[in-house]
């Protein structure tokens, strides 16, 4: 309960920060964690993340082409500079080191997967993104595989549609193998 009402008053200092045009990436640390690290599974981390990644999907959810309960309302009072702040501050932050442990079976079999679906042509070779592809390496699994599998289904959007178009030929099982290996990498 004490979480629930420690969210709810940081949202709503958030609101009020963005409204008097000052975007605090502190206030983002109820769910996104310190510094941009999630401690959340099924809420992504946004250190190291490419600043034109985190820029774009602000943008995306304030104009409503990506929809969150919780992003959406967040982003919708932000301005592209408060939206470029925050993207230059979690941009500049360092990862922590994963929490998941990938399978011995997914390390081989990711590996290959992600070469096979070309996932280091946008991702990056190290899966770290650039522009506005996210960084994969060391996300969350639980978060990756729902993520994934919204592409699959076309119920997430992406700028340019690449992702949802490239998920479309990988199986579901393989959607998992992937999301296991991922998660498990190093993000730098």
């Amino acid at each position: 309960m004490r979480q629930v009402h420690n969210a709810t008053a940081l949202a709503v200092a958030f609101f009020f920060s963005a409204a008097a045009g000052a975007a605090d990436p502190n206030l983002c640390a109820a769910c996104h964690g310190d510094g941009g690290n999630s401690t959340n599974p099924a809420v992504p981390s946004l250190a190291q993340q490419p600043a034109q990644f985190i820029s774009t999907s602000l943008f995306m959810f304030r104009e409503g082409n990506r929809k969150d309960d919780q992003m959406t309302p967040m982003a919708k009072p932000l301005k592209n500079p408060e939206m470029n702040e925050l993207a230059a501050y979690f941009s500049q932050q360092k990862a922590s080191a994963p929490a998941h442990k990938s399978k011995p079976e997914s390390v081989e079999a990711g590996a290959a997967l992600a070469k096979k679906y070309n996932c280091s042509q946008c991702h990056g070779p190290k899966m770290l993104g650039q522009q506005h592809i996210p960084r994969i390496a060391g996300q969350h699994y639980e978060y990756l595989r729902a993520q994934l599998k919204a592409f699959k289904a076309q119920t997430r959007a992406d700028i340019d549609g690449n992702m949802t178009s490239a998920i479309q030929a990988v199986p579901p099982a393989d959607l998992e193998t992937l999301a296991d290996y991922l998660a498990g990498l190093a993000p730098n």
